[in-house]
């Protein structure tokens, strides 16, 4: 192999995101978040996370998932102030806030007669998913719980996987409370699809901008 063509098959280095573009993926991944997070209301089911709890007090309050969202995350946020650095707080935040803004809108602009709870676990699931991967190539934490497993891994050293998924499972446990044992079983397989794909995509090597 020649040279040319050795240097031609390495890996192109990572091309920082301007603030444009950072800009354009944090309004994408809110917007994905916020419609998951419709989808599955309208089948009355819950997920892991800041979102899952939001869900459950919805259930139980009728109060705007977004206002818990923000309630729960922010002191969540507060955390982490010595081990997350600021521009992943400040964007987090814009996250936080901007969910707040598009769930009330949807409440107001998008009206889901119904929908059966496969069809929501499986693509509120997949586009929450996308929405924390988005925000995740920008530097940007898609709830309070996400900045908690990374606090406890930069910290503790805990592996950010099972953390996530103890969380997820406690979370999925507390919805009992509002949810029977069918919905919540149609929640855990939200909970999977939103993993798989980070799973499949948030691995390192597979993405040369940072």
């Amino acid at each position: 192999m020649s040279a040319e063509s050795a240097s031609s098959a390495e890996p192109a280095p990572g091309v920082p995101h301007t603030w444009l573009e950072d800009a354009y993926a944090l309004f994408v991944g809110t917007v994905q978040l916020s419609l998951g997070l419709v989808l599955l209301k309208a089948a009355g089911l819950a997920t892991g996370g800041v979102g899952g709890i939001s869900l459950v007090l919805n259930y139980l309050t009728g109060l705007p998932v977004g206002l818990f969202y923000t309630v729960l995350t922010l002191p969540l946020l507060a955390l982490t102030l010595r081990a997350m650095s600021w521009p992943f707080i400040v964007k987090t935040v814009i996250v936080t806030l901007g969910l707040f803004a598009m769930t009330a809108i949807a409440a107001q602009t998008i009206d889901i007669g119904w929908i059966s709870r496969p069809v929501a676990a499986l693509a509120g699931g997949s586009i929450i998913g996308m929405g924390a991967l988005a925000l995740a190539r920008h530097g940007a934490g898609s709830g309070g719980s996400g900045a908690i497993v990374l606090w406890l891994y930069r910290t503790r050293g805990w592996n950010a996987g099972r953390t996530q998924m103890l969380i997820d499972g406690c979370v999925l446990l507390f919805s009992l409370v509002v949810l029977d044992v069918t919905r919540v079983l149609w929640s855990l397989l939200g909970v999977m699809a939103t993993g798989g794909i980070l799973y499949v995509w948030h691995r390192p090597g597979r993405y040369t901008g940072y």
